[in-house]
């Protein structure tokens, strides 16, 4: 597993900052452990990327889709992730407003599917 770069970039610290209401939304159910108690960070730093929320336990990437994305950019930057080991789960905005508890449910059954088991489990 490579390490995932715990300083905050400054470009992450202002995505953090200025997320988009689709962002806050989603975060409202991934902060905390809220969804089966994985432990999920925004705007992370992995090598030269910066992904919308990652765990790192299941090694689980979610990229919120919008009309700013490229389907080029994006495929080189799955490849290069995914020859790190993560999986990533794509989900446009729109469907996060239209079908929220449909996409919660799909990012609980990707976390499930990925989960290993901790070596550091909770008390």
């Amino acid at each position: 597993m490579h390490p995932v770069r715990r300083q905050t970039s400054p470009h992450a610290a202002r995505l953090r900052r200025d997320a988009t209401d689709v962002e806050h939304k989603l975060w409202t159910v991934l902060r905390n452990r809220q969804l089966e108690g994985f432990k999920f960070r925004r705007q992370a730093s992995i090598g030269p990327f910066i992904v919308d929320f990652l765990c790192v336990e299941t090694m689980l990437i979610i990229e919120l889709d919008g009309g700013q994305h490229s389907e080029e950019k994006d495929a080189a930057r799955t490849l290069s992730l995914k020859a790190r080991g993560y999986s990533i789960l794509r989900i446009w905005n729109h469907e996060v407003l239209a079908n929220f508890d449909g996409v919660v449910e799909a990012i609980r059954l990707a976390s499930t599917k990925q989960a290993r088991p901790s070596p550091n489990p909770l008390p």
